[in-house]
């Protein structure tokens, strides 16, 4: 019975916090709509980039997935050589793939890169000047240019190239691009704590007196907060509704353009389904975050707790 009597005056504490969380939502209007304006514009941008530097995080691995190391092999290599350089290549444990190809297969593909303008290279079919080749993919992407240079020390290699220039750059601006989107996801989101936790802090205030009768009958602090905690949360949850709603509209319109004319393509986009989901929640979660921080800050400035 005793334990009955507990889990009601439990269920009852818990629906006063949320009753006097709304009220307070309610009473305080226009500090409501800026809170919730501050998360929603907040998340908003957040959704953004977050989608933004999502994609381009794909598109940075297709891009990373597809940088090649082409091992020209030496002229004057028997097929014993070749096939001794082909083992030593697949047991390297920093190379994820090594593929064979013919000079013939190498001459195709240019005459093809020169288009009609190739076609005088075809003159070369009876004396092809080209090497026979490998072509090695790194297991990670980053050491490419350190699997070149320990690739060149081998028997038989004429030439290694994998655009050596060209693959520097790209993944110099890929790191940064990842490090710029990062910091400014960061940023936002401490501007929305700022924001919310400002907004509590007014609220508080205009209750002081409230507070302190509450203190005098013996109210404690876990009491005083809860209210505020979750006023914190319903500003959260408001604010990320709206953000969710407009990111995934875009995203499906956007996914829509661009899916059929990337078909095909080694650049691709992330999927509708269930790239949407996921950052619908993160959002949901990040709005529950900042307005649940925000309150903590406020209240135990505040409330001295």
């Amino acid at each position: 019975m005793n334990n009955e009597v507990i889990t009601v005056m439990k269920l009852r504490t818990i629906g006063r916090h949320v009753r006097e969380s709304f009220k307070s939502i309610w009473r305080n209007g226009w500090m409501t709509f800026a809170s919730v304006g501050a998360v929603t514009v907040t998340l908003l941008l957040v959704g953004v980039f977050y989608v933004i530097l999502m994609n381009l995080n794909e598109v940075a691995n297709s891009i990373e997935e597809d940088v090649t190391i082409k091992v020209l092999i030496d002229t004057t290599a028997t097929p014993e050589q070749q096939k001794a350089l082909e083992t030593e290549l697949k047991s390297m444990p920093e190379i994820k793939s090594v593929v064979f190809s013919s000079k013939d297969n190498e001459l195709n593909q240019l005459v093809d890169s020169f288009g009609q303008q190739g076609e005088i290279l075809k003159l070369y079919e009876q004396e092809n000047p080209l090497n026979d080749a490998f072509l090695v993919k790194a297991a990670e992407p980053e050491t490419t240019k350190q699997v070149a240079k320990k690739i060149e020390k081998l028997e038989s290699v004429h030439l290694v190239n994998y655009g050596q220039n060209d693959v520097d750059k790209l993944f110099k601006i890929i790191s940064i691009s990842r490090n710029v989107g990062l910091v400014i996801i960061i940023g936002l989101l401490l501007t929305a704590v700022f924001l919310i936790s400002n907004t509590i802090k007014i609220t508080i205030v205009a209750r002081r007196r409230e507070i302190e009768i509450m203190r005098l009958v013996g109210a404690t602090n876990g009491f005083i907060r809860w209210p505020f905690f979750l006023e914190g949360l319903w500003l959260g949850i408001f604010g990320s509704i709206i953000p969710i709603t407009i990111i995934a509209i875009l995203y499906k319109n956007i996914y829509g353009y661009l899916a059929p004319k990337l078909e095909g393509n080694f650049i691709q986009i992330l999927e509708f389904t269930p790239f949407v989901y996921q950052v619908s929640l993160l959002l949901l979660l990040m709005g529950c975050i900042i307005g649940v921080w925000g309150s903590m800050m406020s209240v135990r400035k505040f409330l001295k707790v």
